[in-house]
């Protein structure tokens, strides 16, 4: 059986450079950092203090932006929004946008080909501390009957099913900070083999929250940069000390590409590949193995040699070991073409977005996608000192400044703890 194409005709985000594609876009290309002090909760104890928190966003108003809605309908959505943990509304503003903008109707011929796969890396954790709290302090009555529901992770997909009249598969895949990157390949892999004709596809994250923060810093995996937020998240910089925690959300509207062009949709790109691996090696240590043969997987599956890929969006979360290591792969897969300065590039646009978890792929597909279209290579900024082994292996890393460039394929990569692996490949149509 021939695999169907399969093609991208709507993006969504939310984070914390912005909470639409345009705006969030710029400031990545621009290098606008989004990481600033901690407001979710007082952080003054912790030893980071610093995040990518979203900022300006109210999700009824987000949610129903560009439309004309009826108050009856939007006073129904505000009291469904109060029983939601922040990563759900993240997703459905995200998802909702990224519908929208494809045009598709959902109707009662198509229902059942329409589905969603849409996860988080940790879920509800704001929910769920403050709904332990209670328990703690009034007693198992006092818990609301909300509680699960609201803050469940495979809620996103849920919602977005409901709210929108998709019943096709509805799937939430956990990976950690793969999960959007697994969500929009499996959510490729159900169109390409008949399972669907449209799916809503990524991730969300609301993990700014006392205890996940704890965590975190007691693993000593964050940047103490905490007097210099903007500079913090630095990839591939020799003073790099850790990753920013991040919040938000990215969401493509993915479709058979037959299916898309009956309908007159604009398509956007098309999705080409995707890879997985496992690196069978360290719970949170990466494996520069495990990249690489994620990498190499998606260009398999994408039926491309490593010479037609001229831009690689990078995990890169600014790990003294996780940056290097996929350097290392990156270079290793594309041999001597990463070395050919105008054409082929790498950078981290998490230099500026901090590292959101389980919407980390969902959001950097979009920056991907984005350069692809504009022919624009964003900047990995904060790199004003090369890691020495990483300047030994000659490529172009974008530092400081977005270059334009010829694109025709990119490649986006999501690693997560637990050593699973992620690779989305896309091209022009």
């Amino acid at each position: 059986m021939s695999k169907r194409r399969v093609v991208v005709t709507g993006m969504g985000i939310v984070s914390p450079v912005g909470n639409d594609v345009a705006t969030a876009w710029k400031n990545v290309v621009d290098g606008n950092s989004g990481i600033g002090p901690v407001t979710e909760f007082d952080a003054s104890a912790y030893t980071t203090r610093i995040a990518g928190e979203v900022r300006g966003f109210d999700a009824v108003d987000a949610y129903f932006a560009g439309t004309d809605t009826p108050d009856d309908e939007r006073r129904s959505i505000a009291k469904d929004f109060k029983r939601m943990d922040p990563f759900i509304h993240y997703g459905i503003v995200a998802g909702t946008h990224a519908f929208r903008q494809s045009g598709l109707v959902v109707t009662d011929e198509n229902a059942g080909r329409v589905g969603v796969a849409a996860g988080a890396g940790i879920g509800g954790l704001h929910t769920i501390e403050g709904t332990a709290l209670e328990l703690a302090e009034k007693g198992p009555r006092k818990v609301s009957p909300f509680y699960v529901p609201s803050s469940i992770i495979n809620m996103v997909a849920g919602n977005l099913s409901i709210y929108h009249g998709m019943k096709g598969p509805n799937i939430a895949l956990v990976s950690a900070c793969t999960t959007a990157a697994h969500n929009i390949g499996m959510a490729m892999r159900l169109i390409q083999y008949g399972d669907a004709d449209a799916m809503l596809a990524g991730g969300a994250e609301f993990a700014t929250t006392p205890t996940a923060m704890a965590g975190f810093c007691s693993a000593k995996a964050m940047s103490t940069r905490n007097d210099d937020p903007a500079h913090a998240s630095r990839p591939w910089d020799v003073g790099r000390d850790g990753f920013l925690l991040s919040n938000g959300a990215g969401m493509l509207m993915l479709e058979e590409y037959e299916f898309a062009k009956a309908r007159g949709a604009n398509i956007l790109a098309e999705l080409v590949g995707f890879g997985m691996s496992g690196d069978a090696f360290h719970i949170t240590a990466p494996s520069g193995d495990g990249a690489e043969l994620a990498m190499r997987n998606a260009l398999h599956d994408a039926g491309i040699q490593p010479s037609e890929v001229q831009y690689v969006n990078a995990h890169g979360t600014s790990t003294p070991v996780g940056d290097l290591g996929e350097a290392k792969a990156i270079r290793n897969v594309f041999g001597e073409h990463a070395t050919k300065k105008g054409q082929f590039a790498v950078s981290s646009t998490k230099s500026v977005t901090g590292h959101l978890l389980g919407a980390a792929g969902g959001v950097e597909a979009i920056f991907s996608i984005q350069a692809l279209r504009e022919g624009i290579i964003p900047p990995t900024m904060n790199l004003v000192d090369v890691d020495p082994e990483v300047a030994a292996l000659g490529m172009d890393l974008v530092p400081n400044k977005a270059e334009k460039a010829n694109i025709e394929v990119v490649m986006s990569n999501s690693f997560g703890f637990g050593g699973t692996n992620g690779t989305l490949v896309f091209r022009r149509v």
